[in-house]
């Protein structure tokens, strides 16, 4: 439900206006020394108002060690880090609690949970839960320092100018949706567990975790449906499996083969557009007029990048932790 992995374990929680949101990260071998700074620059990046289109919410997002740290190393334990929410402003989500808003999982959730949701900022469907996938991101990376993962954005509403293309948003008065591509260098071959735990499925089933994704492919993806066979096989050149073309992204069989993995991720416009909208109000059971209020993103691909990397990094960790690649206890 809210966990993902098997051996490098991880549960998010909290809401968009709760007192906090959070991560508890099982796995962690011990001995891994661990400081607040270790977290800055990825927590930087995933914040609002750093980057045209982005929302202006702004949260110190600090993290907070509960769990799992002694003498400022990992014990082994389950590591627990919180995240304070102190800029909120739950009265936008108050006015128009009876009118759920298109593209949000109000509805849906209302239907669900019986009216018992929290809605303020989406509650428990907020990309603010975003924050724990970051802050595992982080540690998953420390324990593979050979590997390198780099998420960047390449279009945005089918512009590869992303600053004309926010701009155009912008002007339009409206949110735009962007592709951002992923790429993995330094992982060895071997990665992935078919069928039901290949590469694919794991990044695929946590890739969709990260709210707006609509869509992942990897290599040539869905182009590959217009190829010939001869065409899209990777003729392998080397024993250490190094193929001369890349069109399966590095994964053969749900198995990593040594090459460079690649993929991409379409990010839907934010549902949250500036535009006048039309709902049902189910209080009164009639269709209305309305603009939704608050501090939202233009584009949710530019804040996405790093969380794809998290994301990504955490995939990695656990497969890496289940071939016996990364040690219980770092010395």
């Amino acid at each position: 439900m809210n966990s993902f992995g098997n051996l490098f374990r991880v549960h998010i929680f909290g809401e968009s206006h709760g007192a906090c949101v959070g991560v508890i990260i099982d796995g962690v071998p011990a001995g891994l020394m661990i400081a607040e700074e270790n977290f800055s620059s990825d927590l930087v990046r995933r914040k609002g108002g750093q980057q045209k289109g982005t929302t202006p919410r702004e949260e110190a997002d600090i993290p907070f060690f509960k769990s799992g740290i002694f003498k400022e190393k990992t014990t082994g334990a389950p590591l627990t880090i919180l995240f304070e929410n102190n800029n909120v402003k739950s009265e936008d989500y108050e006015k128009q609690r009876a009118i759920p808003r298109p593209g949000h999982a109000d509805w849906v959730a209302h239907q669900k949970y019986g009216g018992h949701e929290d809605y303020r900022g989406s509650g428990h469907f907020s990309a603010r839960l975003t924050t724990g996938i970051v802050a595992a991101g982080v540690i998953a990376k420390m324990l593979m320092p050979s590997i390198s993962i780099s998420a960047n954005v390449i279009s945005i509403g089918g512009n590869t100018n992303a600053e004309d293309a926010i701009q155009n948003a912008i002007e339009r008065n409206d949110s735009v949706g962007g592709i951002i591509e992923c790429r993995v260098n330094g992982l060895p071959a071997g990665l992935g567990e078919p069928y039901f735990n290949s590469l694919e499925s794991m990044l695929s089933n946590i890739m969709f975790s990260i709210p707006a994704v609509r869509g992942i492919e990897f290599g040539t993806g869905f182009s590959a449906a217009g190829m010939f066979g001869s065409e899209h096989n990777d003729a392998i050149i080397s024993e250490d499996g190094k193929t001369k073309s890349n069109h399966a992204g590095g994964i053969v069989g749900g198995i990593s083969n040594g090459n460079e993995l690649v993929f991409r991720l379409a990010i839907k416009p934010a549902s949250s557009t500036p535009q006048k909208q039309q709902s049902i109000n189910w209080e009164t059971g009639q269709m209305v007029d309305f603009n939704i209020e608050g501090r939202h993103d233009l584009c949710v691909a530019l804040r996405a990048q790093v969380i794809v990397e998290a994301a990504t990094a955490i995939v990695m960790a656990d497969c890496m932790m289940y071939e016996q690649l990364i040690p219980r206890v770092i010395k």
